[in-house]
C-alpha cells in the first residue's frame, strides 16, 4: 500500500511539474496566433470597402438594435460605445493595426488581449454577419489571450535571444504599455465612456477580465523586478505556464467538440445519408466563385459521393482517433485539403484558413520545427538582400545630402 502511495504521489508530482513547469506546444501556439491573426486582419482588409455596411453606421443591424442584444446577452462590444463615425473608423482600423502586431509577435501578451477585445467589438456589433468561421475566430481569440504564443516565431522571441538585457526591469516599452493601459482601463470604467456599463462592476463581468490581465502583468514584473530568482517570481511564472496549458488543452477540446458535433450533425440529415449533400452548395450562386470548377465537379456522381461519406466519416472519427499519431497525422491531411478545396470551390477562403489554423493545434512538432527551419533557410538570403538594400539608399541619400550642403 504504501508502495502504491508513493508511486501515486510522483506521478502526481510529475504531472503537476509538467503543467507548470513548461509551456507546452510553443509552436503550435505560434501557428494558431498566426493563423487566426492572418485570418482576422485579412477579413477586415478585404471588408475595408463595405465595413460600414456590415459594422458601421449604415450596417442593417442598427446600433440601437445591437445594443438591445447586448443588454439580453451582456456581450462585449466597444463599438456600442459611441455612434460617432470617427469611432467607428479607429476601432476598425485599431483591429488592423493589432492583427498585423499579433501576427509579427511584438508585445504578445499585451496584443493578444487588444485582439479579444478587437474580435468581440467587431463581431458582436453585428451578429448576423459572418460565416461560421467567425465563431471559431470568436472562441479562439478568447484563448490565445490566456497562451503564450510568442515564445517562437515572434519579435518577442527575437528580442529575447538578441536582446537578454533589455527584458526584465529594463524593459522600458512593457512598462509604458501596462501603464497605459492601465490608464486607459480605469478612464473607460469610471470617466463614464462605458455609458452602457457593459465592463460591469461584479466578480462576473468584463472589467474583472481586463483588470485581472492588467494586475498579473504588473504583479509578475514587479516581483521579477524585486527579485527575479526568488519563490513569488516562479510561483507567477508557473500560473502562467499553467494558463497557457490549460488553455492549449482547451482549444485541443474545442476542435474536437466542432468535428464531432458538425459529423454528428450531418449522419442526421437525409442528403449526407444520400451522398448528395455537396451537389447542392455547387449549384448555388452564393457557393460559386467558379462556375467551371463547380459544374465540373458536380457533372460526376461518384466524387460527390465519396467526398460527402469522407467528409462524415472523418469528422466523426476525429475525435476518437487523435490520440493515435500516425492516424492523427493523416486525418489532419485530410481535414485541411478539405477545407482549402472548400476555400476554393465554395468561395469561403477565411472560414478555411480558420479551421486550418485551428486543426494546427494538431500538429507534430518535429514538422513544424522542420518547417521553420526551411523557411527561415529561405528567408535569410532574402532579408541580408532587402538590407543591403536599405543601407545602399542610405548611403547614396546621405551623400546627396552632403553633396547639396557643400
Amino acid at each position: 500500500m504504501d508502495t502504491l502511495r508513493a508511486r501515486a504521489g510522483s506521478a502526481l508530482l510529475a504531472g503537476w511539474t509538467t503543467v507548470t513547469g513548461r509551456a507546452l506546444a510553443p509552436y503550435q501556439a505560434a501557428v494558431v496566433r498566426i493563423g487566426f491573426a492572418l485570418c482576422f486582419g485579412a477579413f477586415l482588409l478585404r471588408e475595408w470597402p463595405h465595413r460600414r455596411e456590415l459594422y458601421g453606421d449604415h450596417a442593417a443591424w442598427s446600433l440601437d438594435l445591437a445594443r438591445q442584444m447586448l443588454a439580453d446577452n451582456h456581450a462585449f462590444t466597444v463599438l456600442a460605445w459611441s455612434s460617432s463615425g470617427w469611432w467607428f473608423e479607429f476601432v476598425y482600423v485599431a483591429a488592423i493595426v493589432v492583427s498585423v502586431l499579433l501576427l509579427l509577435g511584438w508585445r504578445t501578451r499585451s496584443m493578444s488581449v487588444l485582439f479579444m477585445v478587437c474580435v468581440l467589438s467587431i463581431q458582436n456589433r453585428s451578429v448576423l454577419v459572418g460565416d461560421g468561421g467567425d465563431n471559431v475566430i470568436h472562441l479562439m481569440a478568447i484563448y490565445l489571450a490566456f497562451t503564450r504564443c510568442g515564445t517562437v516565431w515572434s519579435l518577442d522571441s527575437r528580442r529575447r535571444r538578441l536582446h537578454p538585457e533589455r527584458v526584465g526591469d529594463r524593459d522600458t516599452v512593457g512598462v509604458l504599455l501596462w501603464t497605459a493601459f492601465g490608464v486607459l482601463l480605469m478612464y473607460v470604467q469610471f470617466g463614464g465612456v462605458d455609458t452602457m456599463g457593459m465592463l460591469g462592476g461584479g466578480v462576473y463581468s468584463w472589467s474583472t477580465v481586463f483588470w485581472g490581465f492588467w494586475t498579473l502583468a504588473g504583479v509578475r514584473w514587479f516581483l521579477g523586478h524585486r527579485d527575479p530568482d526568488g519563490e513569488p517570481r516562479a510561483l507567477m511564472d508557473a500560473i502562467g505556464t499553467m494558463l497557457h496549458n490549460c488553455a492549449m488543452l482547451v482549444v485541443a477540446v474545442e476542435v474536437c467538440f466542432i468535428y464531432a458535433t458538425a459529423g454528428w450533425y450531418k449522419i442526421q440529415g437525409s442528403l449526407w445519408q444520400s451522398g448528395s449533400a455537396l451537389y447542392y452548395p455547387l449549384h448555388l450562386d452564393y457557393f460559386n466563385p467558379w462556375t467551371g470548377l463547380s459544374h465540373l465537379l458536380s457533372a460526376h456522381p461518384v466524387p460527390v459521393l465519396l467526398i460527402t461519406y469522407g467528409t462524415v466519416i472523418v469528422q466523426v472519427a476525429f475525435p476518437f482517433l487523435v490520440f493515435n499519431r500516425r492516424i492523427k497525422n493523416v486525418l489532419l491531411v485530410l481535414m485541411m485539403t478539405e477545407h482549402a478545396a472548400i476555400a476554393v470551390t465554395l468561395g469561403l477562403p477565411f472560414f478555411s484558413l480558420a479551421m486550418i489554423s485551428a486543426d494546427a493545434v494538431f500538429l507534430p512538432t518535429t514538422f513544424l520545427v522542420w518547417l521553420g527551419t526551411r523557411l527561415t533557410r529561405h528567408a535569410t538570403p532574402l532579408a541580408t538582400v532587402v538590407r543591403q538594400v536599405f543601407a545602399r539608399r542610405t548611403r547614396v541619400a546621405r551623400s546627396t545630402e552632403g553633396a547639396t550642403t557643400v
